[in-house]
């Protein structure tokens, strides 16, 4: 079956992992799904690319991506390969890889002279969705875990990010805060009591009382006594 490109609704499935747990296309909450088909458990290559994937795990959430490892094998292999070389990456069995070969993952192979069927090294880059938007042909496990990152990051840069990671964007997005009006207390003035002033009166003493009228006695007779002279 031909490869699905990118452009293409990629077909939905339903997988488990060594747990148990069901994967699938459809669920929610991913803005990207990395879907790496990979020809076997523990072997070095697929090894080595699984380990890639687990150490950037921590990267690939932060981008709002998933990651998803497909080959054939069932739970127990995937539960060694796992256990081995301590992977946290989610590992499917496609044990007989109809998902494999709805990708076009799935055909004719040969090493080292040998000639047989199995599952291609090719990974898919899906929105959420479910549309395929990059696919990487032929993989070299070295490396490209890296490679992928980096691609998620030029589809965000160039647009290519989906509603649902604009609509997040946009939550971040801090709303301005309204500032209460401040009520200006109305300021009372103060009012100033003028202090009166008492002007004291000397009061006189009963000598001075005295002395009043007789000193208006000598200045009477001192102007007949001038008015006299001038006669």
């Amino acid at each position: 079956m031909p490869s699905i490109r990118a452009g293409q609704k990629a077909p939905n499935f339903k997988l488990n992992d060594k747990d148990g747990g069901v994967h699938q296309l459809q669920s929610p909450g991913a803005d990207f799904t990395v879907l790496y088909f990979y020809p076997k458990d523990s072997t070095p290559g697929c090894t080595l690319e699984a380990q890639e994937f687990t150490a950037t795990l921590k990267d690939f959430k932060a981008r709002g991506a998933r990651v998803i490892g497909v080959s054939g094998g069932d739970g127990s292999s995937k539960a060694k390969f796992c256990s081995k070389y301590k992977l946290n990456v989610p590992l499917v069995s496609d044990t007989d890889f109809k998902v494999a070969k709805s990708f076009g993952a799935y055909g004719d192979k040969k090493f080292m002279g040998r000639s047989f069927k199995g599952i291609f090294r090719k990974t898919f880059i899906l929105d959420s969705k479910g549309t395929v938007v990059k696919v990487f042909e032929s993989v070299k496990p070295e490396g490209h875990a890296t490679e992928v990152l980096k691609a998620i990051d030029a589809m965000t840069r160039t647009g290519g990010t989906t509603k649902k990671a604009v609509a997040k964007k946009a939550a971040t997005k801090k709303t301005p805060v309204k500032k209460a009006p401040v009520k200006k207390a109305p300021v009372k003035k103060a009012t100033v009591k003028k202090a009166t002033v008492k002007i004291a009166t000397a009061k006189r003493t009963p000598a001075q009382t005295k002395a009043a009228p007789s000193s208006r006695k000598a200045t009477a007779r001192a102007a007949q006594t001038s008015s006299r002279k001038k006669k």
